[in-house]
């Protein structure tokens, strides 16, 4: 099974034609703030310029609310930052969300991510009601069917351009024998072109996961999540807190030992990173800090992974 980024399809951002080239390819992660001034942002994004290839922009994570993706995407265009806007299923209902993808083509912005988000009883306004119009899974499939048929669902034209290049989510799993990824090959199935992951510090996991993957058939670009992680606690709070999160006890019992926990955190990802580029059936990586945002660019710099050639 393959994703849907075929040799025929002209590349619509340059995510897609890196991810093509057989590059190695680092995107990054920013959180928009709860603020109508777009500066704090891009404080936070611009030092990532020249280093990702793309900055995703999270949408309402952890079921709060902050400055929308939509518009914290369009403020990096007009940065010159390539964007990957997060959708989630959470908040819209199939009309809002076809209204939103064409809103994001129309301002530059080709790359999506699609999650179902988080459940509203997690954040702070746990009386806010779901909508889960769609699954992430059929919002795959319709932003998939819009740019191939350009069309609505309801058969009502596209006019312009509508090529955009879909994300979907993953957890790297450290599979027993037998385990099929039958949810992320039905997503690609729906039309993912790529695949962020959850955090996975742990190569071996990594690894295992990636020759699965393509006994399988399965040949999505994937990109594994990693991070620059600050302290023994926050690397502790992660793997009870964020679902799916794999780090070793190697790591926390380094950040534990560390005179500088936090320059052993980066130099943690850096080793992470430089790891990765080496695993067959790993496209990239994708780093997230999301109250370190400083030691994103840091990482990656130091890593030296940028014009690689992947596996």
């Amino acid at each position: 099974m393959r994703g849907s980024m075929t040799s025929e399809r002209r590349a619509a951002s340059e995510l897609h034609s890196r991810l093509r080239g057989g590059e190695f390819v680092v995107t990054a992660e920013i959180t928009p703030p709860v603020s109508t001034d777009p500066a704090e942002f891009l404080r936070r994004a611009l030092p990532l310029k020249g280093l990702a290839a793309a900055v995703n922009v999270t949408d309402g994570a952890g079921a709060k609310v902050h400055l929308s993706s939509l518009a914290a995407a369009h403020f990096l265009v007009q940065s010159g930052i390539e964007p990957i806007f997060q959708m989630t299923c959470r908040d819209r209902n199939r009309l809002a969300l076809q209204g939103d993808l064409l809103g994001a083509a129309a301002l530059g912005i080709h790359n999506i991510l699609v999650l179902a988000g988080d459940d509203p009883k997690a954040g702070d306004q746990p009386e806010a009601k779901p909508v889960f119009d769609v699954d992430s899974r059929g919002l795959i499939a319709m932003a998939h069917g819009m740019r191939r048929d350009g069309k609505l669902p309801s058969g009502t034209a596209i006019e312009g351009r509508f090529n955009v290049v879909i994300g979907a989510a993953d957890m790297p799993v450290d599979p027993e024998p037998g385990w099929e990824p039958k949810g992320l090959a039905a997503k690609v199935a729906a039309g993912a072109d790529f695949v962020q992951t959850q955090f996975c510090m742990d190569l071996g996991v990594v690894r295992r996961y990636a020759a699965r993957l393509l006994e399988c058939g399965i040949k999505v670009p994937m990109l594994i999540g990693v991070a620059p992680i600050p302290s023994a606690r926050s690397a502790r709070w992660m793997r009870e807190k964020l679902y799916g999160t794999r780090i070793p006890d190697e790591t926390i019992e380094r950040l534990d030992k560390a005179a500088d926990p936090k320059r052993e955190g980066r130099q943690i990802c850096v080793e992470v990173l430089r790891g990765l580029v080496e695993i067959s059936g790993v496209a990239g990586a994708h780093v997230m800090a999301p109250m370190n945002f400083a030691e994103i660019p840091a990482a990656i710099a130091e890593s030296g992974v940028l014009g690689k050639r992947r596996r």
